[in-house]
């Protein structure tokens, strides 16, 4: 698989579980692809569908997904949700190593 999205990872609470998410990531994804996994930024939600969620910055996800991935980019967004309120996303591109 060169390449997937990472939809659940916000949801994810403890360190053990982001640590194995981490690790099934690296294990799906050669060498050289990437990923691209997008969280709320920091000053975001911190509910989804009435969910925690951990919000995270580019720095911080780096962080968490730790030296075999590097972090060539990120971008962010404010989303217009559609009852009005606006939403801080961060897009962080990964490549494995």
């Amino acid at each position: 698989m060169c390449g997937m999205t990472a939809p659940c990872f916000i949801f994810l609470q403890q360190p053990t579980h982001v640590w194995a998410y981490v690790r099934q990531v690296a294990k799906a994804v050669k060498a050289g692809c990437h990923v691209i996994i997008s969280t709320f930024l920091p000053e975001g939600p911190t509910k989804c569908s009435g969910l925690d969620v951990v919000r995270y910055n580019a720095e911080s996800l780096h962080e968490e997904f730790g030296v075999r991935f590097q972090l060539p980019g990120s971008s962010t967004e404010l989303y217009q949700v559609p009852f009005g309120t606006t939403q801080q996303f961060l897009y962080s591109l990964c490549r494995i190593e």
